[in-house]
């Protein structure tokens, strides 16, 4: 079913404000878990989505490429984590950073799950349409979140990882590309790079999360 523009803003809002809000929370979290107290200190382990909102990256961003392309972007103001306030910064950094991405993991399965009970609906349930649409966006919603965070670029959480993974040296080398990882994610974005270097990862995402749910072929429309 196309939806119109008013649609897909009804549809999308509700799971993005739980994916971002998830997201950043899952790193605060896990920061706490690991000693650092910074994003606690500063009221971002909340799950309210206004503390973690960003008119750009959260709003405007999103809502342009939801529009004009076949892929989303954004992001939420990022929760505040000292590093050398870890018990093992290197090594608990990498537990930090996939906190964020694997939260959306998550989401995107119990999304999968409503998903699987709205299809089960009776087709003359006035909340089937409803329902459907927005489980199914919370779906994509958070397997493109997932992905895109995995993207190996600070100051994506890949990036973090990376960080964590790599040799003292090349991770500090590696650690200076995130002055212009900006500028490379928009870059890659625009071009439609990004989009096909993410696609295998989304695609094999989604099926995983239809088996699991036990969505039928073609729930995914």
């Amino acid at each position: 079913m196309e939806l119109s523009v008013v649609q897909k803003i009804a549809v999308f809002t509700l799971p993005v404000l739980f994916a971002i809000t998830l997201h950043e929370a899952a790193h605060g979290y896990v920061a706490r878990y690991f000693g650092d107290m910074t994003a606690y200190a500063a009221g971002r382990i909340s799950l309210n989505p206004l503390r973690h909102i960003d008119p750009l990256g959260t709003i405007v961003l999103p809502l342009l490429t939801l529009l004009l392309t076949p892929f989303m972007f954004g992001w939420a103001k990022p929760v505040p984590v000292n590093f050398g306030n870890l018990r093992h910064p290197k090594r608990d950094m990498l537990w930090v950073a996939a906190a964020g991405p694997f939260s959306n993991l998550l989401m995107a399965l119990g999304w999968g799950f409503l998903l699987r009970i709205s299809l089960g609906l009776a087709a003359d349930n006035p909340a089937q349409d409803w329902l459907t649409a927005v489980s199914e966006a919370g779906v994509f919603v958070n397997v493109i979140f997932f992905a895109l965070n995995l993207f190996p670029i600070p100051p994506l959480d890949g990036g973090r990882i990376m960080v964590s993974l790599l040799p003292h040296r090349l991770a500090y080398r590696f650690a200076a590309i995130e002055r212009y990882g900006f500028l490379i994610l928009l870059a890659l974005l625009f071009t439609g790079i990004l989009g096909t270097l993410l696609s295998p990862l989304i695609s094999i995402t989604l099926s995983v999360i239809a088996a699991v749910c036990g969505i039928p072929a073609g729930g995914f429309s």
